[in-house]
């Protein structure tokens, strides 16, 4: 079983709109998810929904230069920036892109209002669902602005029609931070106090007033939790200072909005710097990533995907209960049915959504984590967004995504830290045995976790970005002095670490390093201070601190260049493993060595980086596997339009190579061929009947071809064409292997082999209908019987001894046959290049395959008017070089068989060769013999008859003219003359003396033998001693012509 994949080489870089689209969240638009969870309405709902979509696909996107203030005066600076319309969403994002931001669900929008100002001013008043305005001033042109609006107008529009705005008030009863804002806000409140655990997942939070805003708390609200709310959350509330987080968001939330209407400014990112609260990190950590958006766009999808999955047995659920016990067994939650029964549905809910996907190490640490503060259906949609637009090919089944960033982590540090990275290549130290952990499972893993909660807080408000700023400033806190000799504070950590790193000799002691450092990060950073400020200050708030201020140069910027900077080389380690695993996986290599099927190997992978695949389309899991059963791994197969350029690669003439010469260039095109043969040999190979083949099947199947001697070979390729497997090769059967014969010599030089499959054709119908039984009692000479074209007509051993009289087809299945299937090195495949840059963009166009084939046609026409172009097509074979007449054929029939049909198959009586006008006058005038005559009086079929069974029958015709023509001519001294009147002896006859004549010679010369030689050759002298010998025994002499058997 082997995997192959080329998705990583048909990277492309994001566009801007992507990019747009990853930076505020916003989830992909399509329209299948979305649909999955309102199957169940009618044909009139279905027609509504449908006109409605129409509506959505055909609104426009748009972005325009604003100015953002709050509706609270004085609570907020104005930023300037820019607001996009991505129905249905509306987002915004200052000039620096990191200060203010907001994605909003038009749904959540409840009043648009134009403001009455100044000349000039364009200004637009957002109310939002929870009471909150917003002002919006539009600083572009008057028309640019109109058409802005009128686009806002019509996206909210359809948004009410599909009735998204009465799905608001639902879905925000299930976040706590309705909960937190509404008991903050409620009169008689006392302040909550919220510990480390406690509490069911439900609690009572804010109502909606009749017109469907809140304003007071409901009995009927319940908000999602994690397990911490049975099970308790890691660390102490009271040193965590969970209550002091808590109102300082409390005061946040109620004046900038809360889960879909969340507008993060400055003090949301300081806020989340500082830690956030145990209650409310689920649900900030959902809104911060997007999932909230896929969430409130697909209810009950989790639900419907673990029922319908229900049962289901994969390689997926077979890795899950493997790791399900290893999960984060410290925690308490992880020792019970409850909290591994929820890890395995969520994971397995995932795996199922993503079957290419599936399940993948470490996948399992970052679920159990956010299961601990997120319910299932919440942890679902962020496992989705972290491992599909968050963190890419991290958790994939080549890991490319984790293999890239950890090249570029250690080119970082290269590049940053010159004197740990030589002593690390002096000493040998491999920086991945102990970061490569770090990127995986976010830290959980490494560090305790509390800690890992805080950086994983960090990693959903600002990206990827700060994983290596953290992992920079972990591995290399101690050295930073040799670089950047500042911060004074830092002396005692510095020192510390700083000595230890450079006096490591091995990965073991960088590791038992790092876990002591992991371990004394809630020890004071400086114990030893006289400052209770600086006392209090911990070794992780001194890592947070260095790592943004110290490399805030690592940026979204400088990871993406370096991406692409060792994507390639990323890309080629990884399928060189694949290719190792792939080769490791096969059950058998037949007869061909390693190294041959890793050739194999190399000409599938082209092939499929040239005409990929199509995606195989499961069964529904309930007809595809039992609960007992589980399904068969994944494994890469090819369909027939792939296998035609895989063979192209292997077999020379499955491929027509054109040398061209122009003048000014010589090539070669390659185009691949398309014919009966080559499909007939992929449904030949597919023993399974699949409709398409595996790399074990390419494997075997050319095993079974390129090792074949003579009989082999032939016996293969009758095999090949007897399509019922009944032994026996019908007349159409026989036509159609007469074609791929052609098809194969179809560019040798000369007409030998044209001339071959003449002569192969005659005598196969020729001695077919020699073969034919008769019936009983009927008389030899007569003409055959008559039989269908779809009937049995020749076997095995006639079609050997078929071949093997033609000295050309003898030697094409002894030796040239196999050789034209030839393993040779694959050309390494260059990976597109991915260079957005403007020269790199700029030759990317001009580089084009397109406008490759527009120059060569170019030259060409340049090369035909100077009279300089040629075109060679290369022969498969490539035996003969020069022009060689065909040979005559000479009949298989034995005389005892000539009087039979030769050539009822293939020639009428116009085509004999007594009425060929092109025959000489002597052939003709001799024909009076018994073979000629023989031929006369044999009745014959049309040639239409055969002719019409083949897809070329020019080509038969010709064939069968050519086999006329090659008749071996009579001559009249091989006449037998009559002896009927002749009698035995010869009385009348006088002795002519010839006998006398030979006594005298033989007297005359003698033989050289001795009288004892003669008398032994005549036998006198032996016999009589050995009847001597036998008498004196008493045997008797025995009458050996006279005796009888023996009872």
């Amino acid at each position: 079983m082997s995997t192959i994949s080329t998705h990583l080489r048909n990277f492309k870089e994001p566009t801007k709109e992507q990019l747009t689209q990853l930076f505020f969240a916003l989830p992909p638009s399509v329209n299948g998810v979305s649909s999955a969870s309102g199957s169940g309405h009618n044909n009139t709902g279905n027609s509504e929904k449908s006109a409605v979509g129409a509506a959505e696909a055909e609104l426009e996107k748009m972005e325009i230069n604003a100015v953002l203030s709050l509706g609270v005066q004085g609570e907020e600076d104005s930023y300037a920036g820019k607001l996009y319309l991505y129905p249905p969403y509306l987002a915004f994002a200052s000039l620096d892109r990191k200060s203010v931001r907001f994605t909003l669900p038009l749904c959540t929008i409840r009043r648009v209002e134009r403001l009455n100002a100044r000349a000039g001013i364009y200004a637009l008043s957002l109310s939002l669902w929870h009471g909150m305005k917003i002002v919006v001033q539009l600083t572009s042109l008057r028309p640019t602005a109109d058409l802005f609006c009128s686009l806002l107008r019509d996206a909210l529009k359809v948004e009410l029609q599909k009735g998204k705005m009465k799905a608001v008030k639902p879905f925000v009863k299930t976040c706590y931070s309705e909960l937190l804002v509404a008991n903050a806000t409620a009169p008689g409140n006392t302040e909550e106090k919220d510990g480390g655990g406690g509490g069911g997942g439900s609690s009572k939070s804010a109502a909606a007033t009749d017109d469907g805003g809140p304003s007071s708390p409901a009995a009927d609200s319940m908000y999602l939790g994690g397990l911490g709310l049975k099970f308790k959350f890691p660390g102490d509330p009271k040193k965590l200072r969970e209550a002091s987080k808590t109102k300082l968001w409390t005061n946040y939330l109620r004046t900038h909005g809360r889960n879909l209407t969340l507008l993060r400014y400055p003090q949301c990112t300081r806020l989340i710097q500082v830690g956030l609260p145990n209650r409310l990190r689920g649900e900030m950590w959902e809104t911060l990533s997007g999932s909230l958006y896929l969430r409130f766009e697909n209810p009950g999808f989790y639900e419907k995907i673990l029922a319908e999955n229900e049962g289901r047995t994969n390689t997926s659920t077979e890795e899950i209960e493997k790791d399900l016990h290893r999960s984060l067994p410290e925690y308490s939650a992880y020792q019970s049915e409850e909290g591994i029964s929820a890890l395995r549905r969520v994971l397995q809910a995932y795996s199922f959504k993503n079957p290419e996907t599936g399940y993948c190490q470490a996948m399992n640490i970052l679920a159990a984590a956010i299961l601990i503060y997120m319910s299932e259906e919440q942890a679902f949609w962020l496992l989705e967004v972290v491992c599909d637009r968050l963190l890419p090919g991290y958790y994939s089944p080549s890991m490319h995504g984790t293999l890239l960033d950890q090249r570029v982590f250690e080119s970082l540090v290269q590049r940053c830290l010159p004197i740990i990275h030589d002593h690390f290549q002096e000493v040998d130290v491999q920086l991945s045995v102990a970061s490569l952990p770090w990127f995986l499972s976010l830290f959980i893993n490494s560090m305790p976790m509390v800690f890992a909660f805080r950086i994983i807080d960090c990693f959903f408000c600002m990206g990827p970005k700060v994983l290596f700023q953290v992992g920079w400033q972990i591995g290399f806190v101690g050295v930073q002095r040799m670089i950047v000799p500042r911060l004074i504070l830092f002396t005692a950590i510095l020192k510390i670490n700083g000595e230890k790193l450079l006096q490591i000799q091995d990965d073991g002691q960088f590791i038992h390093l790092m876990r002591e450092y992991f371990a004394s990060l809630g020890d004071s950073a400086h114990p030893n201070s006289s400052d209770p400020r600086a006392r209090a200050i911990t070794r992780f708030q001194e890592l947070l601190l260095v790592s943004f201020r110290e490399f805030a140069v690592i940026t979204d910027e400088t990871i993406q260049s370096e991406r692409r900077k060792y994507r390639s080389e990323i890309v080629h380690s990884i399928e060189s493993f694949s290719k190792r695993a792939a080769i490791r996986n096969l059950r058998t290599f037949e007869r061909f060595t390693k190294d041959q099927v890793g050739l194999i190997y190399d000409a599938l992978f082209k092939a499929i980086c040239i005409e990929p695949p199509p995606a195989v389309s499961l069964p529904p899991p309930s007809l595809l596997t039992t609960k007992d059963q589980a399904e068969e791994r994944p494994e890469t197969r090819i369909g027939l339009r792939t296998f035609r350029v895989f063979l192209s690669e292997i077999c020379t003439w499955a491929r027509t190579e054109k040398i061209v010469s122009n003048g000014f260039q010589q090539r070669i095109d390659r185009e691949v061929a398309e014919h009966e043969l080559i499909d007939r040999l992929f449904y030949f190979w597919d023993t399974s009947y699949r409709g398409a083949l595996s790399f074990q099947d390419l494997v075997s199947g050319l095993d079974g071809v390129m090792f074949n001697d003579l009989m082999e070979n032939i016996e293969w390729f009758f095999n090949l064409h007897d399509k019922n497997k009944d032994g026996y090769l019908t007349k159409d059967e026989v036509l159609t292997l007469s074609e791929s014969l052609l098809f194969i010599f179809r560019h040798e030089i000369g007409d030998a082999y044209l001339g071959a499959v003449s002569r192969f054709m005659s005598n196969a119908f020729e001695y077919g209908d020699a073969l034919l039984p008769r019936p009983e009692g009927a008389d030899p000479d007569s003409e055959p019987p008559t039989i269908e074209h779809n009937q049995p007509y020749m076997n095995l051993a006639t079609f050997r001894m078929v071949v093997l009289a033609d000295e050309i087809l003898e030697s094409f299945f002894e030796t040239d046959f196999s050789s034209t299937f030839r393993l040779e090195p694959v050309p390494i495949q260059d990976i597109p290049n991915t260079n957005t840059g403007l020269l790199g963009g700029l030759w990317h166009n001009i580089a084009s395959d397109d406008n490759r084939k527009i120059f060569n046609r170019f030259t060409d026409e340049i090369g035909k008017t100077i009279g300089k172009h040629q075109v060679y097509t290369r022969p498969a074979i490539g035996k003969y070089t020069a022009l060689e007449e065909p040979k005559a054929r000479e009949s298989l029939l034995t005389p005892t068989m000539r009087r039979t049909a030769s050539k009822s198959s293939l020639t009428s009586p116009s085509e004999t060769p007594a009425n060929d006008p092109s025959l000489p006058t002597t052939s003709t005038s001799s024909s009076s013999g018994s073979t000629l005559s023989a031929d006369k009086s044999e009745p014959t079929v049309s040639s239409a008859t055969s002719a019409e069974f083949s897809p070329m029958p020019s080509m038969f015709h010709a064939a069968a003219n050519a086999a006329a023509l090659m008749e071996r001519t009579p001559f009249a001294i091989d006449d037998a003359k009559d002896d009927d009147d002749e009698s035995d002896i010869e009385t009348d006859v006088e002795d002519d003396g010839v006998m006398d004549e030979v006594d005298a010679f033989l007297e005359a010369h003698d033989s050289g033998l001795t009288e004892a030689e003669r008398e032994l050759a005549q036998g006198t002298s032996s016999s009589t001693a050995v009847w001597s010998s036998l008498s004196a025994h008493g045997c008797e002499r025995i009458d050996l012509i006279n005796a009888e058997p023996v009872k």
